[in-house]
């Protein structure tokens, strides 16, 4: 058995690892699209690395775009196998990947005018609402913490992540010649204090372990806090100086953080009468489908929802659903809270309020999690005094705030409390993946000095030989 990295290697997007068995047989965990990444953004993501054919099962970790946005490329290059996932990563990805195909066409219209202006070919997108369609027949559920057979000799168990809604860590039990080997993916492993999910789950002992890394050198603020730290950004920006508050925001997770939060202060009266926009119809989609499932909130927010029935609404919301109405809040006048999607402010919506917003002194743009450094949102993050969006310069003249007590990735507390179940003297190799290179780096040393033995980083397109011991 042996396994190959073909995304989320020493960068922290489109996360692809493809597993081989002795027979041929191949498992690929996750098919996520490359996020962030600048001008090589495109040229990544329109190589899989591997045979799409070839593939003979999928399973999908979770539905944010970095691990399921390629799922229709693969469709439409060849692949034909079945593809698992949690119900509620099924339910999911069928938002998600309609809304990254809208996503593509309508930047690809948007980029192009500028290009036949310029004389250039026109860019092509990745793929189609029709591929995207056909991708999502392939789905086929499975439950949390029961073992599934899904070919002869695998068999799959789905334990929480933690992260988002239907999230999971991916356990599979391979026999191979008499031998029976774990093999467990982590995906992304959300936080044992998360304002609205439950904590990540013990999993059984894995022979081989991939893990995330995103923040396996930093620990994040106190997640309680969070109210009271947006509070003060829209003080700050909409009460004292009269700007728009800009929040780019993943459409699953951050922004229903975002609204938990303000419905919080709503509640106690301590919200500014201001309009609040969440200008994302997926974000909308999002909201709905998460209040499907409240067996998977914590404790806490399932006691707050015995007197509020919605903890993600509140007055003064409003989902903004037409582009027509989008391209209004543009000339809004008056303070106002925008929350729109990406949260790496790359693509969507708020790349447009940024793009209009962004020379005003008054005016603040929010980065509520993490950002891969080439991105709109890791520039701005950097302190640059220019950026280019959509070909043009832009001088920054608004404010850069962070908040980083809303991330939905564990900090390097948060992984070693999730490894904390297994007999580092039974794993063989544990893989770092899902991480900028230099993080990565500290985390091996941390985990290496918890007794695993032997730790790698994979490198991109790399294929490893699982060890027999």
């Amino acid at each position: 058995m042996k396994i190959s990295f073909h995304g989320a290697a020493q960068t922290v997007t489109g996360s692809k690892h493809l597993i081989t068995l002795n027979s041929g047989f191949k498992i690929l965990l996750d098919c996520g699209m490359f996020q962030g990444m600048g001008r090589e953004t495109q040229v990544m993501n329109s190589t899989l690395g591997f045979e799409a054919v070839g593939v003979d099962i999928l399973v999908l970790s979770h539905a944010h775009i970095d691990h399921s946005g390629l799922i229709p490329k693969l469709y439409k290059d060849g692949f034909r196998g079945k593809i698992f996932a949690t119900p509620a990563t099924k339910d999911l990805a069928a938002v998600l990947l309609e809304d990254s195909a809208v996503i593509q066409r309508d930047d690809t219209k948007f980029i192009n005018k500028r290009r036949a202006r310029q004389g250039l070919p026109p860019f092509e997108a990745l793929y189609d609402l029709e591929d995207a369609a056909e991708a999502l027949t392939l789905f086929e559920v499975a439950a949390y913490d029961k073992w599934t057979s899904i070919a002869p000799g695998v068999e799959l168990l789905f334990t929480d992540a933690g992260h988002i809604i239907g999230s999971a860590s991916v356990h599979l039990k391979i026999t191979e010649n008499g031998v029976t080997k774990q093999l467990s993916f982590s995906g992304d492993i959300g936080r044992y204090n998360d304002a609205i999910l439950r904590a990540p789950a013990v999993f059984p002992q894995a022979n081989y372990i991939i893990i995330e890394s995103t923040y396996g050198n930093k620990l994040h603020d106190e997640v309680h806090g969070t109210p009271d730290s947006l509070l003060s950004w829209i003080e700050k920006t909409c009460i004292h100086k009269k700007g728009k508050l800009i929040i780019p925001a993943f459409s699953v997770g951050r922004t229903q953080e975002l609204l938990y939060a303000l419905n919080q202060l709503s509640i106690e009266k301590r919200l500014p009468r201001i309009p609040i926009f969440v200008d994302s119809p997926l974000s909308k989609e999002a909201t709905e489908l998460l209040k499907r499932y409240p067996q998977y909130f914590n404790k806490t927010i399932r006691k707050i929802m015995e007197h509020d029935n919605d903890p993600f609404d509140f007055d003064g919301l409003t989902f903004i659903s037409s582009v027509e109405e989008s391209k209004r809040l543009n000339t809004l006048d008056g303070p106002c809270v925008i929350i729109s999607a990406s949260g790496m402010a790359d693509a969507g919506r708020v790349k447009h309020h940024i793009m209009n917003n962004i020379g005003s002194r008054d005016n603040t743009i929010l980065i509520v999690g993490y950002c891969e450094p080439r991105s709109l949102g890791g520039r701005l993050s950097s302190g640059v005094e220019e950026v280019k969006i959509y070909g043009e310069y832009y001088k920054v003249g608004a404010e850069i705030g962070q908040m980083r007590s809303m991330s939905a990735h564990g900090d390097y507390e948060d992984l070693c409390q999730y490894l904390s179940c297994q007999n580092p003297d039974l794993v063989s190799q544990l893989f770092i993946v899902h991480g900028d290179y230099e993080v990565q780096q500290d985390f091996a040393k941390r985990l290496e000095r918890k007794g695993f033995k032997e730790v790698i980083i994979p490198e991109m397109h790399q294929t490893v030989q699982l060890s027999n011991t």
